[in-house]
């Protein structure tokens, strides 16, 4: 005769305890579970805790989290930061005998390596890549950390070069670096703190061809768009290449050496005596050009109010198709498909509802800021931040807060003077 099973008393006996939710062991509860602190499974085998192993495998949690799973997490723990150095420093890679030089001349507006001037030895990692090159990166003194960017070899010149606006004294300091390495290829920043400018006084001096404002880059090809977006231009690298913002995305991956060289001598007379910017139009830049976009659709009727806002702002003007095709903004104004593709930092959407047209021209545009009175157009769908209001009762709204922060910044200008 067996004895009756009792569920409840077998239910209870797997009861997890100290659990705010009811949780029970799938196999059977060992002796003395109660006071048990671990779980076990179906064979009797304490279950694995996934948070527990985990926890042990953490190495390090700034600045980004790292996992150890082949030491068990414990024997990472114990490498401490001198032995982790000496792995990073045994991964710099060194060209002791490239086949050719690839020049990467950093704008470096400030005085700092920007953004785009990463960008600009990446491109050059890349030509050099191709056929056993390396990397020079034309710097100032005291640079450092272009070893991360790509840079096998740092030309170090005057750190005065960086403090002010000396064309001159720049471009000779470039050629007589060429004249010296004899690079293969020489890249410049297509920006308008004074690559672009220098760029061309080099290509000038030299008597080449310079191919600006490269967008895609490979060993076997350069190209840029031309007509307004409309079509491309494209060849084998030139020799001299301007590369425009944000083409090609900053190294990652393998440090190299970045070796100091002695900067070769050049003799240059300072011309300039003094800079200061000038104050331009926004309406004269074309679109394909401005950083600052403010453009209208069919929902704005106040023109002199839009014309106001786009001068308080300091913004070139745009349209959509529908407004320049009655008249109030002239053709060369108009963004989209059919007009120019645009690349601004900044465009600010007035009553655009967003066809599919005029969505494909601002594709590579950074943020977009919409005002429009219907909550599901798909200019609203594509903003970075949407404003869901009339464009008559924004416009002199923002005018007025235009105005009342330039007031407040002139005024601290003045008292800090």
């Amino acid at each position: 005769m067996r004895t009756r099973r009792d569920p409840r008393a077998e239910r209870q006996a797997k009861l997890v305890p100290g659990t705010a939710r009811p949780r029970f062991l799938v196999g059977a509860a060992p002796a003395g579970f109660a006071n048990a602190g671990a779980a076990t499974g179906p064979t009797g085998r304490p279950r694995r805790d996934p948070r527990a192993s985990r926890a042990a495998a953490v190495v390090r949690t700034a600045p980004r989290l790292r996992l150890d799973w082949t030491n068990k997490g414990q024997a990472s723990l114990a490498i401490g930061t001198a032995q982790a150095a000496a792995a990073v420093k045994a991964a710099v890679r060194v060209i002791e005998e490239p086949a050719f030089l690839v020049l990467a001349v950093l704008d470096q507006p400030g005085g700092a390596p920007s953004d785009h001037d990463r960008q600009l030895i990446a491109g050059a990692r890349l030509l050099a890549d191709a056929g056993g090159g390396a990397v020079v990166a034309v710097t100032v003194e005291g640079v450092s950390g272009l070893g991360e960017a790509g840079a096998d070899r740092l030309l170090a010149l005057p750190a005065d070069l960086a403090e002010g606006y000396e064309p001159e004294r720049h471009a000779a300091a470039v050629l007589a670096a060429i004249e010296t390495l004899k690079p293969r290829h020489v890249l410049f920043a297509e920006s308008a703190d004074g690559g672009a400018d220098l760029a061309r006084r080099v290509a000038a001096a030299l008597g080449e061809r310079l191919f600006a404002g490269v967008e895609a880059l490979s060993p076997d090809r350069a190209s840029r768009r031309a007509r307004g977006g409309a079509a491309e231009m494209a060849r084998a690298p030139a020799r001299l290449m301007s590369v425009a913002a944000d083409a090609l995305p900053p190294h990652e991956g393998t440090v190299h050496e970045a070796r100091t060289i002695p900067a070769p001598a050049f003799e240059a007379e300072r011309r300039i005596g003094a800079v200061r910017p000038l104050a331009v139009d926004p309406d004269l830049i074309p679109l394909t050009e401005t950083d600052f976009i403010l453009s209208a659709g069919n929902g704005v009727t106040d023109w002199e109010g839009f014309a106001e806002l786009a001068r308080v702002l300091g913004a070139t003007r745009g349209g959509s198709r529908v407004v320049c095709d009655e008249g109030h903004l002239p053709r060369e104004r108009q963004v989209g498909a059919s007009g120019s593709l645009v690349r601004a930092g900044c465009y600010v959407a007035y009553g655009i509802a967003g066809a599919p047209q005029h969505l494909q021209g601002i594709t590579e545009v950074k943020r977009v800021v919409a005002i429009n009175t219907d909550l599901h157009a798909e200019m609203i769908k594509r903003a970075d931040l949407a404003i869901v209001a009339d464009a008559q009762e924004v416009m002199p709204a923002l005018i007025r807060h235009a105005l009342e922060r330039r007031a407040e910044r002139q005024g601290k200008e003045r008292r800090n003077a």
